[in-house]
């Protein structure tokens, strides 16, 4: 909980009179709450309402709905050593 305070009047430092509290009025602070769809367990998929800062710090893991794209692994090859080649004008053709 908190007050919302209303003010009217130029500032001082602005040249007017200073500023005049008019009202107070309470208001309540709420947790920014996001509907979004979260893995629980063994990847059962299920609808929460999880507070932004939850999802900003890793507390929930978002639903993976399709893999990401990933090439194929391929086996590298042995490095073989280049064949030297002799250049130059004394060079055999």
């Amino acid at each position: 909980m908190g007050n919302t305070v209303t003010l009217r009047g130029k500032a001082k430092y602005l040249g007017g009179v200073g500023t005049k509290v008019t009202g107070i009025s309470r208001r309540k602070f709420k947790p920014n709450l996001q509907r979004l769809r979260v893995t629980v367990g063994r990847g059962t998929a299920k609808t929460l309402l999880v507070c932004t800062q939850c999802i900003k710090g890793g507390a929930v893991t978002k639903l993976v709905r399709q893999q990401p794209f990933r090439l194929p692994s391929v086996e590298k090859a042995k490095p073989t050593t280049p064949e030297v080649v002799p250049s130059g004008p004394r060079a055999r053709p």
